[in-house]
């Protein structure tokens, strides 16, 4: 009875502890809100914003047949086979069930607010699939680190409405799903696994990395011979369902079935079924006959399979780049992208972090992973080798992008918990089998009881132990019952194994400061998650803020160039500007724009580029053919923004280059110094790029013209514009407008001189003639 209510209070604590998890998860991503508005953050948000407004407008239908003619003029783009859907439809259904609800939220609200929602999703997640691997205090203690690690904060505050926003809870819930089919060898947690992974598919791009890493673990239980029946029903249910699902989604399509990226699950599931058959075989024949089977199996298998790599080599030898994506292959080949993919390169968060960038992301989580790495192998089972290579896997993929840092961070909290865990449960057994005025008998059962670790993760070592025998008869449901209840009531332990837990018992002291130093850790993580969510990532890009003695600044030039487009320009005018702000423009200003931020044509991307690398009049002529009449660029130096266009430059040449020879890098750089001052090369100070951030900047500072940002003085400060004029710049300059001058007012002048000159010619031709032949 008594052990009854402990147990049932355990619950109630646990849930309330939950509770308060996401509560946490939820506020401390409030910090945009309060201290700013509410507004939708970064560029790729404002399209996923957009988006939704039209799913919700017009919807399902509409949005699965919307072609978008305000985007990548004048090819347009298909939203519903290009985007991943899973984002929209999740917004969209909230805000339709809030209305439903008569809760009148608008379209914007419900995106500024959903990235906050599934963090607690997410830290929910956590909580389960770490209670799967190592019991309930390590399942607390994972959820409340994922709930604060700055990483995931940094993705997923109030306003950041992009697709990592959902995708994060999606993939933490489908690798629980995996581990709970793993344990339990349920065919019921094994569909709503591929139903999980089918939510992933639609949500982000970073699907295959779930489809990759649990081939990899079932591939490694069977060369580790540790395959079971739990191991196929976990795995093979989530090939089949979850490519057949995949495949619905319009941007994946047939891709789940041709890409390289698939392929690893497709072969470790040919090698699951040829172990399951070789299981099945010895258990039917005798030793003599099985080896009989064996050779023959191996000897067709073989066959088999050298017929299907055969296959698969020549799928991929016939594309390109060997069936993998530009992003995939980065990710192997981390020098790819920037040899043979510069638009991939260029983009920040896929460069590679710096060491620093750990600690900002996951602080004291960094120290505390290989503890709980090898908390794991005490014991090893299933499910505990399943968190091992995942956070071995992210570690390699976060080291090459930086973005990937996000989902490093659900393993890195899991490893964390799991160490913290098995420290706590260390340190104060030690202490409470050491407190004076305890009996012997009552120590011994303290520290039986502080060292007994959960009924599930009893109950998980003992299916997995046995699992490792060879296939038996699936036991009835009253013997399952009976083990149960054997494992809920397990027998006393043994003198020697008593003798052996009060060995592992620390100094009193030394348990006492070791706690101390835990929490003190804990503290540290906690002012430093608290300080990165409402200094570091809570600023919105779209709105900057500087901090000087006179206060603090606003810079709201962004929205402020996008309303002037709204409002003074006719609604069919094409924007051009570099790709960064294509998004916005379209969102905010309602302007059609040449390129944006879904980058899927590189001749386009390259087309702008070059247009910025080139003279003043060829890049009107190349603007003039694409129907532009605005050029938006955004500029800097005057008051040190260092996002800006002079410092893309360079990848605007190498874009643009990589696709028009006549664009070469060593033409805009200085014995390899890329300059913008007097020693800048002539090519640099002629392009297009050049003038229009620099025009006119000298009558900023009394004559100087000082770049802030690049910290010189420019090398041309008298600029004068023949093919382009000035329209708009914003109150502190980051964002310039240019309009194209009209062909008549160009060319007007020297039109009439030229006829002049013809005209004259002629008669003096004439005139010449006649003198030399009055007769004709």
């Amino acid at each position: 009875m008594v052990s009854t209510l402990r147990y049932a209070f355990g619950n109630v604590l646990c849930f309330f502890i939950l509770l308060l998890i996401g509560v946490l998860a939820f506020s401390i991503r409030l910090f945009s809100v309060i201290k700013y508005e509410s507004v939708i953050h970064e560029f790729d948000p404002y399209f996923n914003y957009r988006v939704t407004q039209f799913l919700t407008k017009n919807g399902i239908y509409d949005f699965w047949n919307w072609f978008d003619d305000r985007t990548w003029y004048p090819l347009g783009r298909v939203i519903g086979g290009t985007v991943y859907p899973g984002l929209t439809l999740t917004a969209g259904t909230l805000w339709w069930i809030l209305n439903s609800l008569n809760i009148p939220l608008s379209v914007e609200t419900v995106c500024v607010f959903t990235a906050p929602v599934f963090s607690a999703f997410a830290a929910w997640a956590t909580y389960f699939l770490t209670k799967e691997v190592k019991g309930t205090g390590a399942g607390l203690a994972a959820a409340a680190l994922l709930a604060m690690v700055p990483s995931y904060i940094s993705r997923s505050v109030a306003g950041s409405y992009d697709n990592e926003a959902v995708a994060i809870f999606a993939l933490i819930f489908t690798f629980y799903l995996y581990v709970k089919t793993l344990n339990t060898g349920s065919l019921f947690y094994a569909t709503l696994n591929a139903i999980a992974y089918f939510y992933m598919v639609c949500s982000w791009g970073g699907y295959t990395f779930i489809i990759n890493l649990i081939p990899m673990h079932a591939l490694l239980c069977i060369v580790t011979g540790r395959y079971s029946s739990r191991l196929y029903i976990a795995y093979c249910p989530l090939v089949v369902l979850g490519t057949l699902l995949a495949a619905l989604v319009p941007v994946v399509g047939f891709n789940a079935v041709l890409t390289s990226e698939h392929f690893a699950s497709f072969l470790v599931f040919i090698i699951i079924h040829v172990v399951a058959l070789a299981y099945y075989i010895k258990g039917i024949l005798s030793p003599k006959m099985f080896k009989v089977a064996v050779t023959f199996v191996v000897s067709v298998g073989l066959v088999v399979c050298c017929a299907v790599v055969a296959v698969l080599v020549a799928l991929v030898a016939s594309s390109p780049t060997k069936g993998w994506s530009g992003r995939s292959l980065s990710l192997l080949d981390p020098t790819y992208a920037s040899k043979y993919i510069p638009i991939i390169a260029s983009v920040s968060e896929h460069q590679p972090p710096t060491w620093p960038s750990y600690f900002m992301d996951i602080n004291v989580l960094a120290f505390l992973v290989p503890a709980g790495i090898v908390a794991c192998f005490l014991p090893l089972s299933d499910a505990s080798s399943f968190v091992i290579l995942y956070i071995v896997t992210s570690v390699y993929f976060s080291g090459v992008m930086v973005r990937l840092m996000l989902v490093l961070a659900p393993a890195a909290c899991i490893m964390s918990g799991i160490a913290l865990s098995e420290a706590f449960g260390v340190f104060t057994r030690s202490i409470i089998l050491q407190l004076p005025g305890v009996s012997e008998s009552q120590q011994i059962s303290a520290g039986d009881a502080g060292s007994e670790p959960s009924a599930d993760v009893i109950e998980n070592v003992l299916k997995t132990d046995k699992d490792d025998e060879p296939v038996k008869e699936r036991p009835s449901r009253k013997n399952k019952r009976k083990e149960k209840e054997n494992m809920e009531r397990p027998s006393k332990p043994s003198i020697k194994s008593r003798t052996e837990k009060r060995l592992l018992v620390l100094p009193l002291e030394t348990s006492i400061i070791a706690l101390f130093l835990l929490v003190l850790l804990g503290a540290f993580y906690v002012i430093h998650c608290v300080w990165a969510a409402a200094e570091a990532y809570s600023a919105p890009s779209i709105v900057l803020t500087s901090h000087t003695q006179d206060g603090l600044h606003v810079f709201d030039d962004f929205r402020e160039a996008y309303a002037w487009l709204s409002h003074n320009t006719d609604v069919d005018d094409k924007v051009a500007s570099w790709w960064d702000y294509g998004y916005q423009t379209t969102a905010m200003a309602n302007r059609t724009v040449i390129v944006d931020n879904n980058t899927w044509n590189n001749t386009h991307i390259a087309t702008v580029g070059t247009a910025m690398s080139s003279p003043e009049k060829a890049a009107w002529e190349i603007f003039n053919s694409l129907d532009v009449k605005y050029v938006l660029v955004v500029f800097g130096g005057l008051v040190g923004y260092p996002s800006d266009d002079i410092n893309k430059f360079l990848w605007m040449v190498r874009i643009g280059g990589g696709v028009f020879p006549h664009i070469k890098e060593p033409d805009y750089l200085r014995d390899g110094q890329y300059r913008i001052d007097s020693e800048a090369t002539p090519t640099m100070l002629n392009c297009l790029m050049y003038k229009l951030s620099y025009y006119r900047f000298v009558e900023t500072d009394g004559g100087k013209a000082f770049d802030r940002v690049r910290r010189t003085e420019i090398g041309k400060k008298y600029i004068k514009l023949t093919h382009f004029e000035e329209v708009f710049t914003t109150h502190h300059w980051m964002v310039r407008i240019y309009k194209l001058k009209p062909p008549r007012n160009r060319i007007r002048s020297k039109t009439k001189k030229s006829k002049s000159k013809s005209s004259s010619s002629a008669n003096r031709d004439r005139s010449v003639k006649r003198k030399k032949n009055p007769w004709h």
